[in-house]
């Protein structure tokens, strides 16, 4: 590996394949964001023999050529298969460290001993990639996770400094991770280059997850910011369209369960909460609403 640099890496693929906008691909040529990939990942546990990274989407393989260059194991997933070729050629099995596998990331199991998740991921796929880490790193803990993604994406994915959210996206993932916003990268990072700004973002675990009932929760803000405009007041006087999909719950029932929270309110919910809109609720209130609302 030690003839190998990003640019030849990237110039070897494009001389098979011209990128795939269906695909996703803009490959990454800026080897100062994949070194920063890098060191994000490195910020807890440095990577190095002990590590098992999960990429998704390597595409020509510069950032798997760094991060193999740290000693870690990688697994990559790659869907293109003139891309699985190319890595396979260049990279060989890296010593047994890289396994390339030919397999859509968000529909096969993935490694249970994996410690990182390191990608630039397709921006078509962010939000079902990122619902996809959640789930394995439920029962599978992750030490770390580094991804490169839209800037608008990115920003939705965290909560505001006086704790409320702008999506249930940043709800959910607050759940599990302190997701930090790191250096935008330009387009002209990428070839070919993407209309829009990236955003390198990590996410580091925590557990806020204790006693909360996670189907509610997703099932109860999504529902909310749905209907971002109106009231909580309106918003929860209709049940969500996904609630016969939680065991045990019905329009009969989730009427029941606001009308007495509505009369009794928990003690975490400032005054006058039904009057807010889905924005001002900070990440307690969310919390609060969702256990009074389980535990009818």
């Amino acid at each position: 590996m030690d003839d190998l640099d990003t640019r030849l890496l990237v110039d070897l693929l494009k001389d098979r394949i011209r990128p795939s906008k269906e695909l996703g691909q803009h490959f990454l040529i800026d080897d100062s964001v994949i070194s920063r990939s890098v060191s994000l990942a490195s910020s807890k546990t440095p990577l190095g023999e002990d590590s098992h990274v999960i990429e998704i989407g390597p595409g020509p393989g510069s950032l798997t050529l760094a991060l193999l260059r740290t000693g870690a194991a990688v697994s990559a997933f790659e869907i293109d298969e003139e891309a699985v070729v190319h890595l396979q050629r260049v990279f060989g099995d890296a010593d047994g460290r890289l396994e390339v596998l030919r397999a859509d990331a968000l529909e096969v199991n993935w490694p249970e001993d994996a410690t990182h998740v390191v990608a630039n991921l397709p921006y078509q796929i962010s939000s079902p990639a990122i619902e996809r880490i959640q789930s394995h790193h439920s029962t599978h803990p992750l030490v770390s996770i580094v991804l490169l993604l839209q800037n608008e994406f990115a920003e939705r994915m965290t909560i505001g400094r006086d704790d409320s959210a702008l999506s249930p996206l940043a709800l959910t993932l607050w759940l599990d991770f302190d997701v930090e916003l790191d250096a935008k990268v330009s387009p002209h990072s990428f070839s070919p280059s993407p209309r829009v700004s990236s955003r390198l973002v990590s996410l580091k675990p925590v557990d806020r997850a204790q006693g909360v009932d996670r189907r509610m929760f997703r099932t109860i803000t999504q529902h909310c910011f749905a209907n971002r405009r109106r009231k909580i007041r309106t918003l929860l006087s209709r049940s969500p369209s996904r609630l016969s999909r939680i065991r045990g719950w019905h329009k009969k029932r989730w009427a029941e369960a606001v009308a007495s929270i509505t009369n009794s309110a928990p003690e975490a919910l400032p005054e006058g909460w039904m009057e807010l809109r889905p924005e001002n609720l900070q990440t307690s209130h969310w919390v609060a609403i969702v256990e009074a609302i389980s535990s009818e």
